[in-house]
Order: structure tokens, then C-alpha cells, then sequence
């Protein structure tokens, strides 16, 4: 089927989801428009972990080369206790995830990525993004679905995709469950320049800090020229209205203010920290209704506790663009995304909040407890319990 005979899709949000759709898509023959309503592309800086299962989706869509130009590759994953710092090794992400996956664990500068994509979209389509257009309504019109802007102007195609983040729009329309909630957890996030660290603070690997009430993650990125921080701290409440601002490195201090001087000579190097509201929603067992259809965060939004809210719309853009290629009725093809990847995804979000708890437990505060329970719930039947189902998934093979 040529593009001009396949359906007309429109895509609302030019994050990593909406650009993974489009790419998938612009493959496959569809005509494809992306609309986002940042002024330009770009995030603030920080850290992704591309797992097995979401460079499988990037490396099917041509992308190796250019990932492979600007990634780091940990060789593997470390855990570290809040206040001695003590240590373990529990996960290889080197060879073994080639060898067991069948695809390599990348991390990557956000930017980079949204570079990459948005480039490989705009190589097959010049002008499919379109920049500055932030969505005021979204309605089922005939055999078909319409996107209304608030600069007065409209586009129709044949399909809507809701691919607009966790304050999706499209997704407040279809479904009426307001905004999104805080989930008791805040974020910070900030990158450093590695060539600035010491010597004992320089790593290849990723290294996951746990604590009570809190942890940290660090990695490096853009070929170990920088080292990306992520600190979650559960706190009452988000008094901002922002969901994310810029922060100071005296409160990121004192949100670790008892944790190893490791962690605060890192939060000494960062460039600006900057601090999030992690916000959630509950499960939805439907992401589709007529010719509009939901990907990404606007659909599961999930705490970072597993590394895998970027995979998950990664594979969910691919997915979906397999399914109306595979399946060319687009209601039939929107059942068939939905009955592929909720159960997936919700599994994910439940999963990852697990994980939340088992990083922020209180048997940490005491040295005996903890090194007990490190050694339990990081052992090797556990961690490959939690992690190899979600390696293992393949977008392309998956049955639909």
C-alpha cells in the first residue's frame, strides 16, 4: 500500500513517544504530522537507560549508527548503601545483555536521543513536525478525527495520537480523569562534566544508592563525557505550581543531608540541579475510543523505578505503527494495540512502584538489616525475577 492510500495520522506531542510513532510509522508508508507545543525540540538535560528491549525498536528503525556515536555503555550495574557506601555488583550490561537479550544497555543524554529521532523523522519527512502548537481540543469528526490549536487553526486526519505527557490533553478529553496526581516522590535530576571528578568519583558503571526514604541514581552519558544524577526523595507534598523548576545545591544537600560524602561531593559538581514532581495516574484498561488512541506517559505514567518510561513509549510507537500496518481497518488495528501493550504497561507501573519501596526501606537504617536485606533482594533469582521479562520483550515479534 502506497502513502497516499494509508490513513492520515496526526500525532499530538513531539517527546520521545510521539517521534517514535512517527518514525515507525513514516517507515511503514503512513503520511504523518506531528504536532508539539514547545518552540523548539529539547529537553532539559538529563540521563535515559535504553534497555535490550527499547534499542531492539531503535536499532529495527535504522538508528545503531547514530546512537552508537553518542551513548555510553555501563559495563554493568552497582548497589550502594545510603550512609557507609558499601557496595555490591549485581547485573552485567555488557556482554551478558547482548548474549541473553540479544541487544545492548545503552545510557544516553535525553537530548541526544530527542536529536537523533526527531532528525531520522524530519530525513523522511521534511516539515512533519510542526513546532508551536499547543492543542486546545481534540474530536471525533466522521470517519476521521480532528486536532483544534489555541492560535485558532485546526488539522484533520484519519487518526488522533495522544502522545502529550503525563498533562496529555488528549487524554483529559477522551477520558475526563483530570489532572495527573503527586505521588509522594520528588525528583532531582542534574548532569556533571566526569573530566571534573576526582579520580574516586569517575565510574563506568551505573551505580544505584539505596536509602530510607530515599536513592539516587548515577551513570554516565554522551561517551562518558558526563555523569548523570537522579535523586528521589519522598516528600509530602509539591507546593509549586511547576512540575519541574531549578533547584539549589543547598537543598539538594540537605534532602541527603545524613548520606555517604560521596553522594555530596557529586551534588557539589552538578551544573544546575533541577527538581521534579513525579505524578501518576491510575491504570487504564482502554487507550482507544473511535480514531483516537493514547502512547507514552499520556496513557501509563510510571514512577523511574524500573528505567522504563522512555521503553515503554518507545515500544508503544512501534507497536502501534505494526498494528495499523498489519491491520488495515484502524479500529481493528487500535483493539489490537490496546490488547498488546496494556497489560504490559500497567504491569510496569505497578512494578515499578514495588521497586520504589524496596529502594526507600527503613531496614536500611540499620547496618546489620540492611546488608541482610541487600543480599536478599538483590540476589541473582531476584533480580532476574524482576528484570529479564522486561528485557526480553521484543516490539517486533510480539503477537498482535
Amino acid at each position: 500500500m502506497t502513502r497516499a492510500n494509508k490513513p492520515k495520522v496526526l500525532i499530538a506531542g513531539g517527546g520521545i513517544g510521539g517521534l517514535t510513532a512517527a518514525l515507525s510509522l513514516l517507515k511503514r508508508g503512513f503520511p504523518v504530522q506531528v504536532y508539539e507545543q514547545a518552540r523548539q525540540l529539547g529537553e532539559v538535560g538529563a540521563g535515559l537507560q535504553l534497555s535490550a528491549n527499547t534499542n531492539r525498536v531503535l536499532f529495527a528503525l535504522g538508528l545503531r549508527t547514530a546512537l552508537e556515536a553518542v551513548v555510553s555503555r555501563p559495563g554493568g550495574k552497582q548497589l550502594r548503601l545510603w550512609d557507609s557506601g558499601e557496595s555490591w555488583d549485581y547485573f552485567d550490561l555488557g556482554t551478558v545483555s547482548e548474549q541473553k537479550f540479544g541487544a545492548p544497555y545503552f545510557t544516553i543524554y535525553r537530548p541526544d536521543l530527542m536529536n537523533i529521532l526527531a532528525s531520522a523523522v524530519e530525513a523522511a519527512s521534511p516539515g512533519a513536525i510542526k513546532l508551536g502548537m499547543r492543542i486546545k481540543t481534540v474530536k471525533q469528526a466522521g470517519d476521521g478525527a480532528l486536532l483544534e490549536f489555541e492560535d485558532g487553526t485546526s488539522a484533520s486526519g484519519d487518526l488522533v495520537v495522544g502522545a502529550d505527557g503525563v498533562h496529555s490533553v488528549v487524554r483529559n478529553q477522551l477520558f475526563g480523569d483530570g489532572e495527573p496526581v503527586y505521588s509522594g516522590n520528588m525528583a532531582w535530576r542534574g548532569v556533571m562534566k566526569m573530566d571534573q571528578l576526582p579520580a574516586s568519583l569517575k565510574q563506568s558503571a551505573s551505580v544505584l544508592w539505596v536509602g530510607p526514604g530515599a536513592h539516587i541514581v548515577t551513570y554516565p552519558i554522551r561517551r562518558n563525557e558526563l555523569l548523570n544524577f537522579v535523586g528521589v526523595v519522598e516528600k509530602a507534598e509539591w507546593t509549586s505550581e511547576s512540575w519541574s523548576q531549578q533547584g539549589t545545591h543547598e537543598e539538594l544537600h540537605e534532602d541527603f543531608a545524613k548520606w555517604h560524602s560521596h553522594v555530596h561531593a557529586l551534588i557539589d559538581q552538578i551544573e544546575i540541579p533541577f527538581k521534579w514532581s513525579l505524578r501518576g495516574r491510575k491504570p487504564l484498561q482502554r487507550w482507544s475510543t473511535g480514531r483516537i488512541t493514547l502512547l507514552g506517559d499520556a496513557c501509563h505514567p510510571t514512577l523511574p523505578f524500573l528505567a522504563q518510561g522512555a521503553a515503554m513509549s518507545i515500544e508503544d510507537g512501534y507497536v502501534l505503527a505494526r498494528a495499523l500496518d498489519e491491520e488495515p481497518e484502524i479500529s481493528a488495528a487500535l483493539q489490537a494495540y490496546d490488547g498488546a501493550r496494556i497489560e504490559r504497561a500497567n504491569k510496569i507501573v505497578s512494578k515499578a512502584e514495588e521497586n520504589g519501596k524496596r529502594f526507600h526501606n527503613d531496614e536500611m537504617l540499620d547496618p546489620t538489616r540492611a546488608r541482610a536485606f541487600v543480599n536478599r533482594e538483590w540476589s541473582e533469582d531476584n533480580v532476574s525475577q524482576r528484570y529479564d521479562w522486561l528485557y526480553s520483550y521484543d516490539a517486533e515479534r510480539i503477537a498482535l
